[in-house]
Order: C-alpha cells, then structure tokens, then sequence
C-alpha cells in the first residue's frame, strides 16, 4: 500500500515589494531576465524603482471577470476593438515598463492602446498614473476597493478623475461594477444584458 501525503492546497494574495535602491535600465532587463519563468510574478519599472507583483486569484478573477463583461459591452453595441490583455508596455527612452491588467485599441491599432485596466487588491504605488502618463494612454481605469475609478488624460498632460468613461460613454459604470461583484456570473451576465440593451 502506497501512503499519500496530501498537502493542503493554498491560494497566494497579492503581494507588491519594491527593490530598495536605483537600478538602471540595463540592470532592470538583467533582473528581468532572472524572473522571466516564475509563474504569477509581475514587474515593473519606472525611474530606476523595480517593483514586484504577486498575482493572487481574486485577482485574477476579478480581472478575467471584467474583461468578460466589457468585451461583452463591445460586441452587443458593435464597437470595434483589439483586446491585447496585459502585454509589456515599455520605453526605455521614458524610463519605464510594465503591464497592465487588460487592455484595449479601441478601433484601429495604434502605438499604445486606447484603455488600460489595472486591478489592486492591495494598496498599489502612490504613483499608480505616472506609468502610463510616459506613454499617454488616453483612459486609464482601477478597480480598488470594489469600486472602479476612470482617469483621463488632458490636455496639460495629468490625469482627470471622471465620473464616466470618454470611450464608452453610455456604460454604466456602476451596474458593471454590480456584475462583477455577482456571486453567480450567468445571472451577472443576464444582469448585465438587461441593462445595456435598449428597453
């Protein structure tokens, strides 16, 4: 007879930890390189600070949740959209790299995308816009606290807290975020539904 151990399965919160001390581009692209393959660990780097993100599942599920919804959104009212998910964006001329949670072209592809969604379970960096201001993304949406704030970059160059989004001006913000938070997403989505189709 063969004993089986069984361990307990766990499931790791987010965690964010920033390496004291500057770090230029080149020695950020080195420790890049060492952390490539650890599954669930995201970093970032602006100005010289390198910091780490542990992804934990309500993370996750938050995120892939919302993605599911707007990419819902998108379809029903026909918009047209390139959902490129978190792939890196950088700039070693700016000094920065990171990714955000989901993102989208909205129409036609362009240098950076349209929006950016980031998803903070713990408190993030007290200079959670200045990442994506290096590479002016227009919309910039974090979802904190389960409610969701909606930044949008002016003309002087800063970030604006808006009440709605300037792309999708008709979602209601608050029945997406209600969705999200449902404990059973086929009535989230039948929700949802109910509220975005014309009555």
């Amino acid at each position: 007879m063969i004993l089986q151990i069984l361990e307990p399965i766990t499931t790791l919160k987010e965690q964010r930890f920033s390496l004291p001390g500057y770090y230029t581009w080149e020695q950020f692209q080195a420790i890049e390189s060492l952390v490539a393959d650890a599954p669930g660990l995201r970093i970032t780097y602006l100005d010289g600070c390198v910091e780490f993100m542990t992804l934990g599942e309500n993370h996750e599920q938050i995120k892939s949740i919302l993605a599911l919804f707007i990419g819902l959104y998108f379809f029903e009212k026909g918009i047209n959209f390139i959902p490129v998910g978190s792939a890196t964006r950088r700039n070693q001329a700016k000094d920065v790299s990171f990714e955000p949670d989901e993102s989208y072209y909205i129409g036609e592809k362009k240098e950076h995308p349209d929006l950016a969604i980031e998803v903070t379970m713990t408190s993030g960096s007290t200079n959670k816009l200045a990442k994506y201001l290096r590479l002016r993304i227009p919309e910039v949406w974090f979802w904190e606290n389960n409610r969701l704030a909606v930044y949008r970059l002016r003309d002087d160059d800063d970030y604006e807290q808006v009440l709605r989004s300037e792309f999708l001006p008709e979602l209601d913000l608050e029945l997406l975020v209600r969705c999200v938070l449902m404990h059973s997403i086929l009535d989230a989505r039948a929700e949802f539904l109910r509220g975005i189709r014309p009555q």
